[in-house]
């Protein structure tokens, strides 16, 4: 064996360990997240007894890397991507010395918390829309930093604070819970919808075409920047 050889070994079993390390915890943190969302679950059913609300909030488990939160009229799903990434060099993350300091903190695994409809997947609208609100990025050391919607984005540079534990995934859970309930159906602009074709008005409700999204015909993503603490 080459010299060349053993260090290219050498390269692909530390990357290779290394990834697989940061999959693990992601995955960890994720059944976690599941853990502590039927904790919810549970106190919101004490809590809706004494109110005499009964507004559904409950826990799907759809697979192994996929739940759904679904309350009131919407859903929160939380997704884990099953591979982990790193920053390309112009992210803001990859100028902190965190990552200066031990460039492999850099890379991540991922949860998505996407927002939808339920009526949407109740009446099989396949044509409506859902918004990333956050995306939770975990690193080896169990650090983690969130991009997200105002309600729930915090600073890149709170990446060499921030630890996963069940008070930090509790805050990540219930800051999403509140951007959704304030995160309002509006009714898209009259331009948008003023023409409709004839298939659309005679398919079902079932599977109706005409799409539905909370933002619908608005600039939704002019605001994916608002990333704070």
């Amino acid at each position: 064996m080459t010299e060349n050889t053993s260090k290219l070994f050498t390269l692909f079993q530390d990357k290779s360990l290394l990834k697989q390390d940061v999959y693990h915890k992601t995955l960890s943190v994720f059944k976690q997240l599941g853990e502590i969302i039927r904790k919810t679950a549970a106190e919101y059913a004490e809590f809706s007894k004494q109110k005499g609300a009964p507004i559904p909030f409950q826990l799907k488990e759809t697979s192994e890397f996929e739940m759904e939160l679904h309350f009131g009229s919407d859903i929160l799903m939380f997704m884990m991507h099953t591979n982990v990434f790193e920053f390309s060099r112009d992210h803001e993350v990859m100028k902190t010395p965190y990552i200066r300091e031990d460039s492999s903190r850099s890379y991540c695994g991922v949860i998505n918390i996407y927002n939808f409809l339920a009526d949407s997947f109740k009446y099989n609208r396949v044509n409506d829309l859902g918004y990333l609100i956050g995306r939770v990025f975990i690193n080896k050391e169990m650090h983690y930093f969130i991009e997200g919607k105002r309600e729930i984005g915090f600073l890149y540079q709170n990446f060499a604070t921030s630890e996963v534990n069940e008070a930090s995934l509790r805050a990540i859970i219930e800051s999403s819970i509140g951007y959704t309930v304030n995160f309002d159906l509006l009714t898209p602009p009259f331009d948008t919808v003023k023409v409709v074709s004839v298939f659309d008005i005679q398919t079902t409700s079932d599977n109706m075409k005409l799409r539905t999204g909370k933002r619908l015909g608005f600039k939704f993503q002019g605001d994916h920047d608002e990333i704070i603490d």
